[in-house]
């Protein structure tokens, strides 16, 4: 066979191949040593009807499927197309990814979780290099349906379903991969947070418009949920430690998501693009209201995390997101002054080296010196340290 003389770009691969939906399953198994295993694939399909055989395609870095080859049976639950927050949650977690979910034993003894359409129990026959991915065979042992209702499908980079009006831009691929890198650096994210007595969240661009969690940590006494949501829309201010970096092309394409701000809040924002490409961090202070200013903003978050929204509803969460009162004009630190900080925004280099990566600090401690926010700042740049020097990128 002749191989062909030019190869495939990467980017139109994903673009052509994402136009065909696929369906989401949640593998499970448990471990030799009782730890019960979780794996998210859109790869799983019927193989044979006679024998009976199916197969899933996971990543040859997961560390979770190097587990799995170890078991004696694996239970493949295909889910619902309004399980998605819970295959956000197995994805999203290292450990305890059963922990608040609600499952069941198949015959085989592996995890089914409640309300998923149908749940297949298998053995692995053969396992198959393919590329970048392995092939595995399973023969299948039991099987049935439980829930029959609309399954979760992945299209054109984002989860949704048969039922709805639309199909929601979530989780793309990037955010897997964006948390087994950052998987490294969960005890350095979370000693900052208890050392300076904050929230310390790690975002990831999805695309130009959204940036995700893909880890996150809180101090005693610190509520997640005061502060702003696991999906957050990339429109001015939020996303400039994310921006800088673009050609500036795409830097006036995201200040100009920000409708109705004169040209003295526009080049505010450039200002600070151009700040955080000399310093790498930027801050964000509280008006008078204090922790309040964040309400309307942390309420938008939270109905644009939704994702079920009209392109009215949307735009109206992105103008609440720009009209935010909390102050991001540029302040000389003063080591005799105090402040009340809003947050501390540090861009990340991904494996590539390029910045798709926000490390945010928030809920901060109040009335604090100069002197002591540049602490945090040295404290914060390390953990950037720790966090690309996990991901291995070329230098």
């Amino acid at each position: 066979m002749t191989g062909f003389a030019t190869p495939v770009d990467q980017g139109l691969f994903r673009e052509v191949m994402g136009h065909y939906p696929t369906g989401v399953a949640v593998v499970t198994g448990r471990a030799d040593d009782g730890e019960l295993l979780a794996l998210v694939v859109g790869t799983f399909g019927s193989v044979s009807l006679d024998p009976p055989l199916v197969s899933f395609m996971p990543m040859k870095t997961s560390r979770t499927f190097a587990k799995m080859r170890e078991c004696t049976s694996l239970c493949v639950n295909i889910v619902g197309g309004e399980q998605e927050e819970l295959v956000a949650t197995v994805a999203r977690r290292w450990e305890n990814k059963f922990d608040g979910i609600d499952w069941f034993l198949s015959p085989s003894g592996d995890p089914v979780l409640a309300e998923s359409v149908a749940w297949i129990d298998t053995r692995i026959t053969d396992t198959v290099e393919a590329g970048d991915h392995w092939i595995v065979l399973c023969a299948v042992a039991d099987m049935a349906v439980t829930n029959p209702v609309a399954p979760l499908i992945f299209f054109q980079g984002g989860y949704g379903s048969f039922v709805g009006t639309s199909l929601m831009a979530r989780m793309e691929h990037r955010i897997l991969s964006a948390i087994q890198d950052a998987d490294c650096a969960r005890p350095a994210v979370r000693d900052l947070a208890n050392e300076i007595g904050c929230e310390v969240t790690l975002y990831t661009a999805v695309g130009h418009d959204e940036m995700a969690t893909v880890l996150s940590a809180s101090a005693p006494g610190i509520d997640p949920e005061n502060g702003l949501a696991q999906r957050v829309p990339i429109v001015p201010p939020i996303g400039d430690s994310l921006v800088f970096d673009l050609p500036p092309e795409d830097q006036e394409r995201w200040i100009a998501k920000a409708r109705g701000v004169e040209e003295s809040g526009r080049q505010l924002y450039r200002d600070r693009l151009d700040f955080v490409r000399e310093h790498g961090f930027l801050l964000s202070f509280l008006p008078r209201e204090g922790g309040a200013a964040y309400e309307e903003m942390r309420a938008a978050t939270r109905r644009y995390e939704s994702g079920r929204l009209t392109p009215a509803q949307e735009r109206s969460i992105r103008e609440c997101v720009v009209r935010s009162t909390v102050d991001y004009r540029l302040h000389d630190l003063d080591g005799a002054e105090t402040y009340d900080l809003g947050s501390v925004v540090l861009p990340v280099r991904d494996r590539k080296g390029d910045y798709t990566l926000t490390l945010r600090l928030a809920q901060l401690p109040r009335r604090v010196s100069g002197t002591r926010v540049r602490e945090w700042i040295a404290r914060a740049k390390a953990v950037v340290g720790v966090l690309e020097s996990g991901t291995d990128f070329d230098r």
